[in-house]
C-alpha cells in the first residue's frame, strides 16, 4: 500500500506543479508549453511504475514502464528491423503513393462535374470499409511482403485526402476566381497561383489525418500476413507467446514514429501555410 499512497502523492505533487506553471506569469512562454506535457506524461509514467508494482499487477497483464524500457533497450536490433519494414516501406511508400495520387484525382476531379458526382461517394463508401475485411484481400493479391501493406495504406489515405483537396480547391472565392480571369489567367495559372495555395490548409489537414491511417494500417495489414519481420507480426506472435513487454516495446516505437511524422507534417504547414488564421497566435 506504500506505493499506491506514494503515486497518489506523486499525482498530486504533478498535478500543483502543472497548476502553478499553467496559471503563472509566464503561462504562455515556450518554456511552459513543453514543460507542462511533460511533467503531466512523466506524472502518469511515475504513477503506473508505481501502481503496477503496489497493486503486484502481473505481466501478463500490464507490464511495469521499467520493463518495458528493459526490454526496448534490449531488443533495438529487432525494433529497427520491424521499424523498416513496417513504417519506412510499407506505411511511408503507401502514404506517398495515396496522397499524389489523390491530389492528382482531386485536380481532374475539380474539372470534370461528371467525376466529382460519380466518384466521391464511392470514395465515401471506400473509406467506410472496415480494414479487417479489404487488408486480407489485398494481402492476397501482392503477396506477403511490404507491397501489400502499402497497398492497404494507400487505401485508407486516398479517399481522405480526396475529399480534403477537393474541398481545399474550392475554397478561393468567386471574386477571387473573376480577378484571375480579368488578368487572362489560364486554368493552370490560376491553379497554380492562387486554388492550390488556398488549398494547402485542407490539403495538409488531409495529410495530418493520413499518417495515423498510414500507422494503423500498415501494422494491422501484417496480422492478415506477413515475413517473419514487422511490427504487426511482432505484436501478433508475442500477444501469443505472453511477451507483453515486448508488445508495448512496439506501440512505444509506432508512438513515436506517429509523433515523429505528424510533426514534420505540422512544421511544413507552419512555413507553407503562415498567412492562414489557424497558424496565427
Amino acid at each position: 500500500m506504500a506505493l499506491v499512497v506514494l503515486a497518489l502523492l506523486v499525482w498530486a505533487a504533478g498535478w500543483w506543479v502543472n497548476a502553478r506553471l499553467a496559471n503563472g506569469q509566464h503561462a504562455h512562454s515556450r518554456a511552459v508549453g513543453l514543460a507542462v506535457p511533460a511533467i503531466f506524461g512523466l506524472t502518469l509514467l511515475l504513477m503506473w511504475e508505481l501502481l503496477v508494482r503496489g497493486l503486484q499487477v502481473p505481466m501478463v497483464i500490464l507490464p511495469a514502464p521499467s520493463l518495458i524500457a528493459a526490454r526496448f533497450a534490449g531488443s533495438l536490433p529487432i525494433l529497427w528491423q520491424d521499424f523498416s519494414q513496417t513504417i519506412l516501406k510499407g506505411a511511408l511508400g503507401g502514404y506517398l503513393i495515396g496522397c499524389c495520387a489523390a491530389v492528382l484525382i482531386a485536380i481532374l476531379v475539380d474539372r470534370s462535374d461528371f467525376l466529382r458526382r460519380g466518384l466521391l461517394p464511392v470514395g465515401n463508401f471506400v473509406a467506410a470499409l472496415p480494414i479487417v475485411g479489404t487488408a486480407p484481400i489485398l494481402v492476397m493479391w501482392f503477396g506477403f511482403d511490404w507491397h501489400s501493406k502499402a497497398a492497404v495504406v494507400v487505401v485508407m489515405v486516398f479517399f481522405p485526402m480526396l475529399v480534403n483537396t477537393v474541398a481545399g480547391l474550392r475554397e478561393a472565392t468567386e471574386m477571387q476566381r473573376d480577378l484571375m480571369h480579368t488578368y487572362a489567367a489560364s486554368y493552370w495559372q490560376a491553379l497554380l497561383k492562387l486554388r492550390l495555395p488556398a488549398a494547402l490548409p485542407f490539403i495538409f489537414n488531409g495529410l495530418k489525418i493520413s499518417t495515423t491511417l498510414a500507422l494503423v494500417g500498415a501494422i494491422v495489414a501484417e496480422f492478415f500476413g506477413s515475413p517473419t519481420v514487422g511490427m504487426g507480426f511482432r505484436i501478433s506472435t508475442s500477444v501469443g507467446q505472453l511477451a507483453l513487454d515486448m508488445v508495448w516495446a512496439e506501440i512505444v516505437v509506432a508512438a513515436l514514429a506517429g509523433s515523429l511524422f505528424y510533426g514534420l507534417i505540422a512544421l511544413m504547414e507552419a512555413s507553407l501555410t503562415f498567412w492562414h488564421p489557424s497558424q496565427r497566435g
